[in-house]
């Protein structure tokens, strides 16, 4: 299925309003737009009423098969209250940091969850609540390995799924999608940054990854992936690979597609707006973000 042909038939499926303006920002033109509309429904794709079935089966490779948490960090950066708190479940406007992402991820309809845990890890058994059907797994090196040591542990299950950092607070859900086309890592437009960046060819796939830069089609890379079922088969391998080599636990986990096997990934950047999703970073970030911490309540 050509790319058009999946956005067009994933924003119906989705329901989602202002199908031209939406991919007009996609780089796509209304003509072509409305040529592929039309196409999609003599192929019996499309009706005037919606979607239909024939066309849910095309889109049915491209479904999201699970969300995988990753949760295990100390966040040192928000201390003190992180100290006898994890980061993912400190209270944002009344809500909890990772609840924002998996009210996004239920939305989206993706039900298979699994969160890697570490820091105060029994904590997190207090979502289960909530949300039964979050299923826990332990990361036991978690302390001075990154993201590298959970998406390790939770290599076996990256085929067709989101991987989010659990420390991102969602204010747009419809970031979260029920279908991908194609691996992919969500950021932001910018022309410079001090933080993770991505850069991407004119057609949007990732050509470089680093910290610090400036120019064109750059994103502030922000901490939401989705894996194909290809490519989460062979990052299962990789990452295992790198993880066992010399100083791979220390090694960023973006370098495992972008730098260290790079050859054997196409992933495209899928934009946010910058409000989208925000990453609080410190516990000053937080009192100016919440109301609740600008008198150091905890």
């Amino acid at each position: 299925m050509k790319k058009l042909e999946f956005e067009v038939l994933a924003l119906y499926a989705e329901r989602k309003e202002n199908l031209i303006p939406g991919l007009q920002k996609k780089g796509f033109t209304s003509e072509l737009i409305k040529q592929t509309e039309n196409n999609l429904q003599e192929k019996g794709l499309l009706q005037e009423q919606g979607i239909t079935d024939k066309g849910l089966a095309e889109l049915e490779p491209y479904k999201v098969q699970r969300a995988v948490f990753l949760a295990a960090g100390f966040g040192s950066r928000m201390v003190p209250i992180t100290i006898n708190t994890p980061k993912p479940l400190v209270r944002v406007r009344g809500k909890r940091i990772i609840e924002t992402l998996l009210d996004a991820v239920l939305a989206a309809g993706i039900n298979e969850i699994y969160i890697v845990r570490g820091y105060l890890g029994e904590q997190f058994e207090l979502l289960q609540k909530k949300y039964p059907m979050i299923q826990l797994i332990d990361n036991p090196e978690y302390d001075g390995t990154g993201t590298i040591s959970s998406f390790f542990y939770a290599r076996k299950l990256l085929k067709g799924a989101y991987v989010l950092e659990s420390d991102l607070v969602v204010n747009n859900p419809r970031v979260i999608r029920k279908y991908q086309y194609q691996s992919g890592f969500s950021g932001t437009k910018t022309d410079q940054t001090d933080d993770w960046y991505l850069k991407a060819e004119d057609n949007g796939t990732i050509c470089e990854i680093g910290v610090g830069g400036e120019g064109d089609n750059l994103y502030k890379l922000i901490g939401i992936s989705f894996w194909s079922q290809t490519d989460g088969e062979k990052l299962a391998h990789d990452i295992e690979e790198a993880y066992f080599s010399p100083e791979g636990k220390k090694l960023p986990m973006s370098f495992v597609p972008f730098r260290v096997y790079k050859d054997r990934y196409q992933v495209s950047v899928m934009p946010c707006e910058q409000d989208d999703v925000i990453e609080i970073d410190s516990f000053a970030e937080l009192q100016a973000f919440d109301e609740t911490y600008k008198t150091n309540a905890i």
